[in-house]
């Protein structure tokens, strides 16, 4: 009798074949404040993510290293049981975090060398404008792999943001990767002044930007200008699937997407785009685990993006390519 045919199982053949392409790599998240989520706090889930920083910038400061080494191995064992073979990870340090997040990152480092590939990058929550934001930024980008930024944390001086950033990438050789056009917002233009200060300071194939949500609220005529720029600077693209695709409603009259970074339109345009978790059961994503079959879920789903070889290479070979790996 011929075996009855019960359905392709594509969770399964995806799974398989990143296995095979080497193991996922998690290319975007915040471990040090992963699992920070709290019965007490968890009704300002629901506040502007801007509001947000503030109240991380709280619980980073009232921890201490080893709690946030605790935190950050909790987050290493979510990403060892699926198979994940890297992971790059931003890391506070400013002037109400300090070195917690360098001391407890050396000791996670050290704990798990030979487990998993962690590429440790800096967050620039205070921005570096401030004098002392300046002086904690000079610390961290002595320590961490890759130097990272979030140029809306200097609102109006975006640009002079990006400038201090790309001076020091360019200085000491190491990749950038920056938090861009994350608000879902048209009046959001920040990809096009980094692929600006990319092309200043020499930077292809160094750069990557996370997130790059803003960039689908533009007409296609803009878009494809973007991307075609992009493309010609080898700047790479980091999707967080989950964690904008809950961006609240608002009334300004855009072209019809999904609060996602463009997969289904970067992809075809040649551009390397990888995937992440980003916050991890905290403030910004309380529901968020850290499971990478839902993030690439997410972003097949919300892209309609079907392109299985190109999921895998999201999945795995593109995330070695923006942590340097490759």
């Amino acid at each position: 009798m011929r075996k009855r045919d019960l359905g392709w199982d594509l969770k399964e053949y995806l799974l398989d074949k990143i296995k095979k392409s080497g193991g996922w790599v998690n290319a975007h998240a915040h471990l040090d404040r992963a699992h920070t989520l709290t019965p007490e706090n968890f009704h300002l889930g629901k506040i502007d993510f801007q509001k947000k920083w503030a109240l991380n910038t709280e619980i980073i400061k009232n921890s201490t290293w080893q709690e946030i080494y605790d935190r950050m191995c909790k987050g290493v064992e979510k990403m060892l049981e699926q198979g994940v073979y890297a992971i790059g990870t931003f890391i506070d340090v400013d002037p109400n975090a300090k070195d917690k997040g360098i001391k407890a990152a050396q000791k996670v480092r050290e704990k798990y060398k030979g487990d998993i590939i962690i590429r440790f990058i800096n967050q620039t929550l205070h921005g570096l404008i401030d004098k002392k934001a300046y002086e904690w930024f000079k610390v961290a980008v002595e320590f961490v792999d890759i130097i990272g930024g979030l140029p809306s944390k200097d609102k109006g001086k975006e640009e002079k943001h990006l400038d201090i950033l790309f001076s020091e990438a360019k200085k000491r050789g190491k990749m950038v990767h920056v938090h861009i056009d994350q608000k879902n917002d048209p009046e959001e233009k920040e990809t096009e002044l980094f692929i600006k200060k990319v092309e200043e300071y020499g930077l292809q194939g160094k750069a990557v930007i996370i997130h790059m949500i803003s960039l689908a609220c533009h007409p296609k005529n803009y878009r494809k200008k973007i991307y075609k720029k992009l493309k010609k600077n080898n700047i790479m693209v980091i999707s967080c699937p989950t964690a904008y695709i809950d961006s609240p409603r608002y009334e300004k009259l855009v072209p019809f997407h999904n609060a996602i970074t463009p997969v289904d339109e970067l992809v075809p345009e040649g551009i390397t785009v990888a995937l992440g978790t980003d916050n991890i059961n905290d403030l910004h994503k309380p529901f968020t685990d850290g499971d990478m079959w839902m993030e690439l879920r997410v972003l097949l789903e919300a892209c309609r993006f079907f392109e299985l070889e190109e999921l895998v290479k999201i999945a795995t070979v593109n995330g070695r390519k923006v942590l340097g790996l490759e």
